[in-house]
C-alpha cells in the first residue's frame, strides 16, 4: 500500500483537481447549456481534460522525460477504456436506481458517478500502464 499512496499519488490528485475543474465545466456546460446529450458532453470532458491531464501527469506527476509515441498510444488507449467502462457502467446503474426522476437528473448524476469511477480506473492505468517506470513493472 505504501508504494501506491505516496508523493506520486498526491501529485496525481492535484492534477486531478485541475483536470476535473476543466473537464467538468466543459461537460456540464455542454449538457445543460448547449443541450448536447449525455455521451457527447461526457466525451468532451475527456477529450479536453485528457489533453490537460496528459501533459500535467507526464511532466509533473510521473516526470516522464521520454519522447515516446508509445506513451501517447497507451494514454489514449487507457483514457478510452476507462471512459467506456466508467460511463458505460454509471448510466445504466444510475438510471435503474433513480427511475422516478427525470432523464436530466439521472444523466447529471450518472455523469458524476462516471467521473468517480473514471478517476479510480484512470489512476491505475496511468501509474501502472501509461507512465510505468522500471521499479513499477
Amino acid at each position: 500500500m505504501k508504494n501506491v499512496i505516496d508523493w506520486v499519488t498526491i501529485k496525481f490528485l492535484i492534477v486531478g483537481v485541475i483536470n476535473t475543474l476543466v473537464g467538468t465545466s466543459v461537460m456540464f456546460l455542454c449538457y445543460n447549456l448547449f443541450h448536447t446529450g449525455y455521451w457527447f458532453a461526457s466525451a468532451m470532458n475527456y477529450i479536453i481534460g485528457s489533453i490537460v491531464s496528459f501533459f500535467l501527469n507526464k511532466y509533473f506527476t510521473f516526470k516522464s522525460g521520454r519522447k515516446s509515441f508509445g506513451e501517447v498510444v497507451r494514454f489514449v488507449l487507457n483514457i478510452t477504456v476507462c471512459y467506456a467502462l466508467a460511463y458505460g457502467m454509471a448510466k445504466p446503474c444510475v438510471h435503474y436506481m433513480l427511475q422516478g426522476y427525470s432523464v436530466a437528473v439521472r444523466d447529471n448524476i450518472a455523469m458524476l458517478a462516471g467521473m468517480c469511477l473514471f478517476v479510480a480506473f484512470n489512476y491505475a492505468g496511468q501509474r501502472f500502464f501509461v507512465f510505468r517506470q522500471e521499479r513499477d513493472c
